[in-house]
């Protein structure tokens, strides 16, 4: 299992934004501090407040305004890789860059509301030597 910690200012704007996306919720995880997102059967993220993340850290945290981790997740396609984007932009997530496109592989990105970076790829499984 992979388990994704991430500090959000508001854990209900973050509930919200990850199940637009179409990601699904696990209560069994979730108390006044933290909520458990489901990515996959066995990648989850988990969003804390900011007074449950300070629980977590053994030093200070990066500083505001820096980029010290880019997630990125697998699309089974170009317009899933959109789409996920559309649904991001749309749910209070904002722009980073612009779509890359290379041929073989493609992909988008954008901020959650709490400015962390998500990216969605996809490659053409013919690109991906055997």
């Amino acid at each position: 299992m992979i388990f994704v910690n991430l500090p959000v200012a508001d854990k209900e704007r973050s509930k919200s934004f990850f199940t637009g996306l179409g990601f699904a919720l696990n209560p069994a995880f979730e108390d006044e501090g933290t909520a458990c997102v489901v990515l996959e059967e066995n990648i989850v993220v988990l969003v804390h407040t900011p007074e449950k993340w300070k629980q977590f850290l053994h030093s200070d945290a990066a500083p505001a305004g820096t980029t010290e981790v880019m997630l990125a997740l697998s699309a089974g396609s170009r317009e899933e890789c959109d789409d996920l984007r559309a649904k991001a932009l749309a749910g209070g997530g904002a722009e980073y860059a612009p779509a890359m496109d290379l041929g073989f592989m493609y992909g988008t990105s954008f901020r959650d509301p709490d400015g962390h970076v998500w990216e969605a790829s996809w490659m053409d499984p013919a690109s991906v030597p055997a």
